[in-house]
């Protein structure tokens, strides 16, 4: 089974339970970050990997918004988020990162969260933003990425065989390396935890 096929599955298999899975560290972290980096975003925004739709209630209302996954389980979560927010500026959309089906400088922002631990090429997948971004757009990203503290990493390279094996996710990856080689510029860098 190919990578993609098989990273697909995972997340069809866990959608239903995803939210319960994610709730401590979004009390946490994710919702403040959700809020500070999204909320003040206007224009044509493109959601990669919209998930259960945890982002929806985060999105201003001057924005208009694609939020696209490609499971469709995932997506059946976040139409549910979507139809209680009763936002009118949000669309859902099953698509793959690998292979976006818009035109060229389509995107004022691309945003992810916690998406690029499980593209299965995510070098492509990031070539594929570049793509749809206006010349002047932003890609804003929340990540899992390989810390920087040797210990941490050497934890996290241990650990990460058996998180993929039953997430499908990567927590070792080095996404800023990934974004620089998809031809992509890195404006600022931060690290959030």
């Amino acid at each position: 089974m190919n990578s993609a096929i098989k990273t697909k599955d995972l997340y069809n298999r866990a959608a239903k339970f995803y939210d319960l899975h994610s709730k401590l560290a979004e009390m946490i972290w994710f919702a403040r970050w959700r809020k500070k980096f999204f909320s003040p975003l206007i224009g044509n925004i493109l959601e990669v990997g919209i998930g259960t739709g945890m982002n929806i209630a985060y999105y201003n209302k001057n924005a208009k918004v694609t939020g696209i996954d490609f499971s469709e389980k995932m997506l059946e979560q976040a139409y549910i988020k979507l139809n209680r927010s009763e936002k009118k500026n949000i669309a859902l959309k099953q698509a793959d990162v690998e292979n976006l089906n818009f035109k060229d400088n389509s995107f004022d922002y691309v945003v992810t969260s916690c998406v690029f631990c499980s593209v299965p090429h995510p070098e492509k997948g990031l070539k594929e933003i570049k793509r749809v971004l206006k010349p002047t757009g932003k890609l804003i990203m929340i990540e899992h990425v390989l810390s920087k503290n040797p210990l941490i990493a050497f934890i996290e390279n241990a650990l990460n065989p058996l998180i993929r094996s039953f997430m499908g996710a990567n927590i070792n990856r080095d996404i800023r390396q990934n974004i620089i080689n998809a031809g992509m510029g890195i404006i600022k860098d931060k690290n959030l935890h």
